[in-house]
């Protein structure tokens, strides 16, 4: 098999079969010849190679380089199963009763018991076997798995949330409930549906001890649960997950926390950063970031550049002026450009990703709300470095040696690696409390509104909510 191959100069053809949109994030003016470089296994830095070498790090952190494959976020919308389908099989007494039990104690997973009528159903199971039972335990048995799995909140409130959940193909209603009845295990096979994250299990142990007549509380920490079910069930084994409100992103493997990274997060309003679920594709060392016409033209730079040629060349800026007057301005790598020394490619309609900034010194700061939409992280070569060696995109060698190359480098990754931009105002912290965090963006309100109004039946899974594709991610 041939091996892959790190991509090097500029305006060169990259030699993975990458999507058009992800090598479009940073299109590079030709100024130089490529040259191809074989990788070699991947394998950790070891400590002193450089001054980027971030040690041992698979021994320093617990890391290992997953062999299975790992879970993928949903990019588009999927199929939904033909809704004119009756999902409706056949209950007992006996069943019917385990489900109404269920019923009755939903409320330790943050929800409603009236949602899901219990008197109806405990109405048909005192009338005895039959259609009625049929149709009254079917019904409430499909809501608790749409609930439980795919969350209570319709997605009209869930302001700014681009991911679309997998579970509803991956367990679909009806095999759920086939299941529960053949086995006779209704209560077991409602509770397979929770998220498997720690966060999860902690919050509902939080929610069991909070006191009933603390309402605000309590809702709080639904809130909060039913945002983990909007994620997929199942994260993967090894992934990239940031709570913004937090300011912190996490490298997770196996659930667990083996490296955690301080972020700089959207400003409040048109700025502000989506939620999404994407996929690391590859590693830009030392990226060029092209400007878009609205700054280079809205804002007067492309003028700038070409009329002040010294200041140009100190911030990096090189500019191109086509026959028609168009003019384009890329900056390229450097100490001043906006990107800093890496960026992870993970394509989306809404350009964001996670990148390096020169202006480090925010990340001091409390409120961390500032850039433009995209998500700064501390220590980014360090993060640059692990994201390629654990996707085994270059050997420990090669990311030094192109880290510090200053050359715009694009590595892609053979391992893609999950991403998750989440906002979560109640969970724990990356020292293991639970606490809350700042609703930073309001966007507590209409999911806090959902859950005292009448349950939503026929919930859209993707967001009708306008996509604000992020022009300019620097400091």
């Amino acid at each position: 098999m041939t091996k892959p191959r790190l991509v090097f100069g500029l305006g060169c053809t990259v030699a993975f079969a990458l999507p058009l949109s992800a090598m479009a994030q940073d299109p590079a003016p030709e100024l130089e010849p490529t040259t191809d470089r074989a990788v070699s296994d991947a394998a950790p830095p070891e400590e002193g190679t450089s001054e980027v070498g971030t040690g041992d790090f698979a021994e320093r952190m617990g890391m290992e380089v997953v062999s299975e494959p790992v879970v993928q976020p949903v990019r588009g919308f999927p199929a939904a199963a033909d809704p004119t389908q009756a999902q409706v099989l056949e209950w007992n007494v006996a069943a019917a009763g385990k489900l109404l039990a269920a019923i009755e104690g939903i409320g330790a997973e943050g929800l409603n018991p009236a949602d899901y009528r219990p008197d109806a159903l405990r109405q048909a199971i005192a009338d005895g076997d039959g259609q009625a039972l049929d149709a009254a335990g079917s019904r409430a048995f499909v809501w608790l798995v749409e609930d439980l799995r795919d969350g209570r909140t319709p997605m009209a409130a869930r302001k700014q949330w681009f991911v679309v959940d997998p579970d509803p193909d991956l367990i679909p209603t009806g095999e759920v409930m086939a299941r529960a009845l053949e086995s006779g295990d209704v209560a077991g096979t409602l509770a397979s549906l929770h998220p498997t994250h720690p966060d999860y299990a902690a919050l509902r142990e939080k929610l069991a001890a909070t006191p009933g007549s603390d309402k605000a509380a309590r809702q709080m920490i639904r809130a909060n649960m039913d945002r983990w079910r909007w994620l997929g069930r199942d994260l993967g084994r090894q992934y990239l997950i940031t709570n913004v409100p937090e300011y912190q992103l996490r490298l997770t493997v196996n659930d667990k926390i083996v490296r955690t990274y301080r972020t700089i997060v959207g400003a409040p309003g048109r700025t502000a950063t989506p939620q999404l679920a994407e996929t690391v594709e590859g590693v830009v060392f030392n990226p060029t970031w092209t400007v878009p016409q609205s700054i280079v033209k809205g804002e007067g730079l492309g003028t700038r550049v070409l009329s002040n040629p010294g200041w140009a060349r100190n911030q990096g800026y090189r500019a191109t002026t086509g026959e028609n007057g168009w003019i384009s301005v890329v900056q390229q790598p450097g100490p001043t450009n906006s990107l800093g020394r890496m960026k992870l490619d993970m394509p989306n309609a809404h350009a964001i990703f996670l990148h390096d900034t020169p202006a480090r010194h925010l990340f001091d700061q409390e409120q961390r709300a500032l850039s433009h939409g995209c998500i700064r992280t501390e220590r980014a070569l360090e993060l640059a470095m692990t994201v390629a060696i654990l996707g085994e995109g270059a050997s420990k060698d090669e990311v030094v040696e192109v880290s510090n190359s200053g050359d715009y480098t694009k590595v892609p990754v053979v391992k893609t690696m999950p991403v998750y931009i989440t906002y979560f105002t109640m969970g724990t912290d990356i020292k293991g409390a639970m606490r809350t965090f700042p609703d930073i963006y309001e966007r507590d309100a209409p999911v806090l509104a959902s859950l005292d109004a009448p349950r939503v039946g026929n919930r859209a899974r993707a967001s009708s909510e306008e996509v604000i594709a992020i022009e300019r991610p620097g400091a």
